[in-house]
């Protein structure tokens, strides 16, 4: 079988069921972006961009196309679970990928907790009985059952909860639509796209580095390559398909919320502090009612359906790094019974637990958390690129420079371009994270376990 013999010619064996088609990849990648994902960092996004939050995630969604297609060539090199830690160990070196593994740690393990965080405060805002780290721990227990009954439940899961956003999101842009048609906010303008007189560059990729955040979890389709019925081929595919159709859909509801916003000059000098951007724009829109459903489907979407699937790409990580000895072998251990890897399953909800309980005690937790898994995930990407080009032009002399060097080169120069202009916070809480990985992987070296990567010589003869 030859989706079987392109796991063992690295040295792995196929313990992960192959049973995903491409539908349900391109469910999967949208549900953990969240297709109503705008709705929570809304207000934040339009005050970085001066009033440009379309423009923001369109910059967004072609920068990470750019990735997309980085992602596309290293999935079908190496069609292995983990990631842009197998890109970056495979294509360059074993500790470069161990480095780029760390970094994209920073994203994955800390996404679940921000999720729940986020969802549980929500739901503690409708429900104020139940105090947030309750909601949290009830959210973790829901989703942890799914995911240790297989990916097949998890699936199918996903496609009825994106649906429900779906029509949450077909429900406000119905509003929204007829409202500016009714002569409200500020009727149909191209200022959220566009607007010449708050225009400049560094201005609008301030705000991509916080509207990226919506699109963060397209790559977490890679993940499951090995359980892909089509494989690389169809996990590339996916990846593309994704990420175009979540951000359109971010484009079109920024954009009419931006044409609804009940006082542009506030939102621009306040920002999303109250975190209730969003849902002002809605109950503009429509009244009252409308901002409760807005809300309220917020929180189930991050808090079931976006850290259901967040879970299972983090347990995937976390099961790669660690059968090659760069975690805990019991990390490594899969389910027989449901072909999942259940101890790093585990490892996640404990760690979203005790992650999103602390952070609901800080007033900036949300906003802490957010900027530690931009900057990780960008890093990441950017190492994914560099993998790209070492991989294929250096080191196999690839003439399809194309491909395999100017689209990196341009996706490159754009997310660094990105983390530039970034805030001073997220910059300093990613370069002390990966100062604190460079210590773990001189620990790795002393304990004689420096990283490898096993299946390399086995490629290697088989050229």
């Amino acid at each position: 079988m030859q989706t079987q013999e392109n796991v063992e010619r690295f040295g792995y064996r196929q313990e992960l069921r192959r049973g995903i088609g491409l539908t349900d990849l391109v469910f999967y990648g949208l549900i953990f972006m969240v297709p109503i994902a705008p709705f929570a960092i809304f207000g934040q996004v339009y005050q970085e961009s001066h009033g440009m939050p379309a423009l923001a995630y369109l910059i967004g969604m072609v920068a990470l196309l750019f990735t997309a297609a980085s992602y596309a060539q290293m999935v079908k090199a190496f069609p292995l679970s983990g990631s842009v830690y197998n890109y970056a160990g495979r294509g360059i070196a074993a500790p470069v990928g161990f480095m780029t593994g760390w970094a994209v740690l920073l994203d994955y393990v800390l996404v679940p907790g921000l999720l729940y965080l986020v969802a549980s405060i929500a739901m503690n805002a409708t429900v104020p009985q139940i105090p947030v780290w309750l909601w949290l721990i009830i959210f973790v227990a829901i989703n942890t059952v799914i995911n240790l009954r297989g990916i097949r439940m998890t699936i199918s899961l996903t496609k009825t909860l994106i649906i429900a956003e779906m029509i949450v999101l077909a429900l406000f842009l119905g509003v929204g639509v007829w409202a500016l048609l009714r002569g409200e906010g500020r009727g149909f303008s191209f200022t959220p796209l566009f607007n010449p007189d708050t225009f400049s560059w560094p201005v609008v990729f301030g705000a991509v580095s916080i509207a990226v955040l919506s699109f963060l979890g397209f790559d977490g389709i890679s993940m499951l390559v090995e359980e892909a019925k089509g494989g690389s081929a169809q996990v590339g595919k996916a990846m593309r398909l994704a990420l175009i159709l979540a951000g359109v859909l971010f484009i079109v509801q920024v954009w009419v919320a931006a044409l609804l916003v009940p006082d542009p000059a506030d939102l621009l000098a306040h920002g999303n502090e109250r975190g209730t951007a969003f849902y002002d724009t809605a109950a503009a829109a429509g009244g009252s009612w409308l901002a409760h459903v807005m809300s309220t489907a917020t929180a189930i979407s991050w808090g079931l359906a976006d850290t259901l699937v967040a879970q299972v790409a983090v347990s995937r990580l976390l099961y790669a790094m660690a059968r090659d000895r760069q975690l805990p072998s019991f990390l490594a251990r899969v389910s027989v019974k449901h072909s999942v890897p259940a101890n790093a399953t585990l490892l996640v909800a404990t760690l979203s637990v005790v992650l999103g309980v602390w952070m609901s005690t800080r007033k900036d937790g949300v906003t802490l958390l957010s900027s530690l898994i931009n900057m990780g995930a960008l890093i990441a990407f950017v190492m994914l690129h560099v993998s790209v080009i070492v991989h294929y032009v250096i080191r196999r002399r690839s003439t399809d420079l194309l491909t395999h060097l100017v689209v990196p080169l341009v996706g490159m120069a754009i997310l660094i371009f990105v983390v530039i202009n970034a805030n001073i916070l997220a910059q300093t809480l990613g370069l002390i994270w990966l100062g604190v990985g460079v210590l773990v992987l001189c620990g790795l070296y002393i304990a004689g376990r420096r990283p490898t990567s096993p299946g390399f010589a086995v490629l290697e003869e088989t050229r």
